[in-house]
C-alpha cells in the first residue's frame, strides 16, 4: 500500500481534525453512489477502498501509538468477520448523512457482529433514537470489550448530557418542547390572562 498519508494528502504532522477532514472530502468525492450508472464506477470504488486502508492504517498507528499524535475520532476500524466491504460502504453513507441507506446496507449485511452492531447504533444515535442507539452500542461493547472506539461512544451515550445531544452532535441548534411549554407559560404570565 502506499504511504496513508499521502493517499490522504496530509502531511505526518497533521493533526486528528485535518487527516479526518480529508478523508471525508476523499470519501465525499469518491464515494460509488456518486458515480451510479458511470463508466468511472470502478475506479471511483477502487480509489474509495484506498482511501477507507489509508484512513484505518493511519488512525490505527495513532491509537497504538507508533504514529503522530492520538486519535479520539470516528474510526474505521473493524472486527474480523467478513463485512469489511459492507461497513466501509457503511460508515461512508454515514459520513455523507445518508443514514437511510446506511441502515439498508446493515440489515442486508450477512455478519451481525461488534462493528455491525457500532454502525447501527451511529445510524439510530444520528437518526435521533437515542434507546436504540444506546442498545446496540452496549452489544458492540459486549462483543468486543477492548474496543475503545465502542467503549467511549458508549460511555458519552451513558453520561447523557450536551455530548450526547444529536441537534448539537450534527451541528444543528434549536430548541426543545421544554423550551417551547417554558416559554408559553412565561408569555401567559406576562399577558395575564
Amino acid at each position: 500500500m502506499n504511504d496513508p498519508y499521502q493517499v490522504l494528502g496530509v502531511s505526518r504532522n497533521a493533526t486528528d481534525e485535518e487527516i479526518k477532514k480529508a478523508y471525508r472530502d476523499l470519501a465525499r468525492k469518491y464515494h460509488p453512489d456518486n458515480y451510479h450508472d458511470n463508466p468511472l464506477l470502478d475506479l471511483a470504488q477502487e480509489k474509495m477502498k484506498e482511501v477507507n486502508e489509508a484512513y484505518d492504517q493511519i488512525t490505527k498507528m495513532r491509537a497504538s501509538g507508533s504514529g503522530n499524535g492520538g486519535y479520539n475520532g470516528y474510526s474505521n476500524s473493524y472486527s474480523s468477520g467478513g463485512g469489511n466491504d459492507t461497513f466501509t460502504r457503511v460508515r461512508s453513507a454515514i459520513n455523507a448523512g445518508n443514514y437511510q441507506f446506511a441502515e439498508q446496507l446493515l440489515n442486508a449485511a450477512p455478519v451481525r457482529n461488534a462493528e455491525w452492531n457500532y454502525l447501527m447504533s451511529v445510524v439510530y444515535y444520528r437518526k435521533g433514537w437515542l434507546d436504540e442507539a444506546l442498545r446496540y452500542c452496549q452489544n458492540a461493547v459486549n462483543m468486543d470489550p477492548g474496543n475503545g472506539e465502542y467503549r467511549q461512544m458508549y460511555n458519552q451515550m451513558s453520561a447523557g448530557g450536551n455530548s450526547y445531544n444529536p441537534a448539537t452532535y450534527q451541528g444543528q441548534g434549536g430548541c426543545d418542547m421544554c423550551d417551547i411549554c417554558t416559554a408559553l407559560m412565561c408569555m401567559n404570565m406576562c399577558c395575564g390572562r
